[in-house]
């Protein structure tokens, strides 16, 4: 499986519609890959909390149709990294705010095959608890052309591998994380990217941020790694395309040459 890692920098001088249209070119430029990734809440802005009222679309709004009709264009299957969801019907959850931090994936006929509601919220009661709604479902996709399956999760949920472990009960082979992860602890990111892929017997597939809006310098290093715990590309701190072949089926081997999951106890 060929993969694109698409880590977009971005700063607070870039409107969001313009942001849209550029990425919306990155992913076209991807053709000849069969997965592309985008960060977490690139178009709104990471850390920008106080425009995402403003700046929430339904997952059928501006930002899902241009990513759809990307992904259709590349003839790619896209996970569009996440938008700040408001939903058309007017549902809002648990806690009342009626916006979610929702990752959206395509396939490569453009269709929306998942849509992941982030479940850890990041912020410490402030940030994103205080605005938005926490997810409450494991969800998996299938990779093109039956390469496996893959857990979606975002950002934040790194640091909760308890997460992780439900997705490869439910047949997980590969994890999908996009991410707006500050440089201030970007030495977390790499090491939990790895820590799950060891400890899971699963590729991941990271992609940060890079650039600094909303005063907060983004950590960059997106990576691939495989089931081993072995580092396939890493990025740097600028906007960047990470290209790496993708031995999928080198998890099931692995797996049958270390069978560490079987020896689980609880």
């Amino acid at each position: 499986m060929r993969v694109a890692v698409v880590q977009v920098a971005y700063g607070d001088d870039e409107s969001m519609e313009a942001r849209i249209s550029r990425v919306a070119d990155l992913v076209r430029a991807q053709a000849g890959h069969d997965l592309v990734v985008l960060p977490e809440l690139w178009a709104p802005g990471g850390f920008s909390y106080r425009e995402w009222a403003d700046r929430a679309q339904p997952v059928d709004g501006p930002i899902g149709a241009a990513m759809s009709a990307a992904a259709r264009d590349a003839q790619v299957m896209l996970h569009a990294g996440s938008i700040v969801e408001r939903p058309s019907s007017g549902e809002v959850g648990s806690d009342g705010r009626g916006l979610w931090n929702t990752s959206l994936v395509y396939a490569a006929d453009g269709r929306l095959v998942a849509a992941y509601r982030k479940i850890h919220r990041f912020g410490f009661g402030a940030g994103e608890p205080a605005l938005m709604d926490a997810g409450e479902d494991v969800v998996l996709v299938d990779l093109p052309d039956a390469a496996g399956r893959a857990g979606l999760s975002t950002c934040y949920d790194l640091r909760f591998p308890e997460l992780y472990r439900r997705q490869v009960d439910a047949g997980a082979t590969a994890f999908i994380i996009p991410a707006a992860w500050p440089a201030a602890r970007v030495r977390h990111w790499t090491l939990l990217a790895h820590a799950r892929a060891i400890e899971d017997q699963c590729v991941v597939i990271a992609c940060n941020t890079a650039g600094t809006h909303a005063g907060t310098e983004m950590g960059g290093h997106s990576q691939v790694v495989s089931a081993t715990g072995e580092s396939l590309a890493m990025a740097g701190t600028a906007e960047q395309v990470l290209s790496v072949e993708v031995d999928m089926s080198a998890v099931a081997t692995w797996r049958e040459q270390f069978p560490v999951l079987q020896d689980r106890r609880l």
